[in-house]
């Protein structure tokens, strides 16, 4: 790549929920526990909102293999502390029967100021997602990129889905964790900006006052990161394989690659209005992959097959720039497959089927979801 090119560099967050393997209900993360996890992996785990919870960050990746091999060190770190205290991890959005109600939030500074801000809102927020940070140095190219990627978010959201149960019962929805999210304030698909400039304006607007004290308060479902020279990507559930979180990586990787290209040929990809876009984010979140979305250009609804196809092929140059085809091409074993979402409901219909009574069945969905996290470590 030349010197103006962004270096595309990835790091992938996924934040877990931890269950007792007797019960298979939620359970608090033990002091000893994260001990022994940080001692291990520093800064890369940290407590996240509720005690129920922990959160992994990868290093800085070239690309996707290089992130598979971290990762897989995270998981498999996690997964092995938290079996020492009879628990086991589970990266699904949501527990498919455990109660909110029953957890509580991680005693620390900016979670208690988190609790009394946000209220009955956040008490609520027993959800976990991934996200896809994309190395762009331009702070203008960030803004940029951000408001043509925003068209994919709901593909990506769509491929995803891990999230249909909440509180004991099957919601309809695919991925029920972004109806929870949606109540925070400062969230959604995030506004066409013009600049880093405006950007920045935005945020003092709101920091000036003491309303939040810096951008990290703003959960849009892609945003500049407050951290780091990157766009971040958190539209997408987390997801029970480890495969499939590569898939995605590889994706939004390519994708924002893709439209950086555009680009250098004097060309972008036609930016639409949220509107318009957040109706294909709710059919996503509805659907996942079972209905299709629309293609504003044809003006028709298109299935996600076709539409699946139609991202292979536009980003198989980038693909291919970063070794990552084979990731890219397992997007259509999701398809294929199911999701999770998908994946758990049919689970939960066999256990049912068997002879097992409600609670057994959303229990043998967590087992499911306990395997598929151990299946590619």
């Amino acid at each position: 790549m030349s010197a103006l090119s962004p270096d595309f560099t990835i790091g992938i967050e996924e934040e877990y929920l931890l269950v007792d393997q007797d019960s298979l209900a939620l359970s608090e993360a033990p002091a000893e526990m994260m001990d022994a996890c940080q001692s291990e992996l520093q800064d890369q785990v940290a407590p996240e909102f509720l005690k129920c919870q922990i959160e992994i960050g990868t290093k800085v990746c070239a690309n996707v293999a290089e992130a598979r091999e971290d990762l897989k060190r995270l998981r498999a770190c996690v997964s092995k502390h938290a079996a020492r205290f009879n628990l086991a991890p589970i990266a699904a959005s949501c527990h498919p029967f455990s109660d909110w109600r029953d957890q509580s939030h991680t005693e620390k500074e900016r979670y208690n100021a988190l609790s009394s801000d946000l209220a009955g809102v956040v008490r609520r927020m027993l959800i976990c997602g991934m996200h896809v940070h994309v190395g762009i140095e331009r702070p203008n190219q960030r803004i940029d990129l951000m408001n043509q990627l925003c068209y994919f978010l709901p593909h990506l959201l769509a491929l995803s889905c891990s999230s249909p149960f909440w509180q004991g019962r099957d919601t309809g929805l695919d991925s029920y964790r972004l109806t929870v999210f949606d109540n925070l304030p400062r969230t959604g698909l995030p506004p066409r900006m013009d600049s880093f400039g405006e950007f920045e304006r935005a945020v003092s607007a709101l920091t000036d006052l003491g309303v939040i004290e810096d951008s990290s308060k703003i959960w849009w479902d892609l945003r500049p990161s407050s951290r780091f020279p990157t766009i971040e990507s958190r539209i997408c559930d987390v997801q029970p394989r480890l495969e499939h979180t590569l898939t995605l990586a590889a994706l939004t990787q390519a994708l924002t690659r893709m439209l950086w290209r555009l680009a250098t040929n004097n060309q972008r990809w036609r930016i639409y209005d949220n509107f318009l876009l957040s109706e294909n984010r709710w059919r996503a979140q509805r659907y996942a992959t079972r209905e299709g979305l629309i293609d504003f250009g044809r003006h028709e609804i298109v299935p996600m097959s076709e539409l699946v196809e139609e991202m292979i092929g536009l980003v198989q140059e980038d693909a291919a720039f970063f070794s990552s085809v084979d990731e890219v091409e397992r997007s259509r074993e999701v398809l294929n497959s199911g999701t999770s979402s998908g994946r758990q409901r049919q689970v939960h219909q066999d256990a049912l089927a068997n002879g097992q009574d409600e609670h057994q069945a959303l229990q043998s969905v967590v087992r499911h979801l306990v395997e598929e996290f151990h299946a590619d470590l």
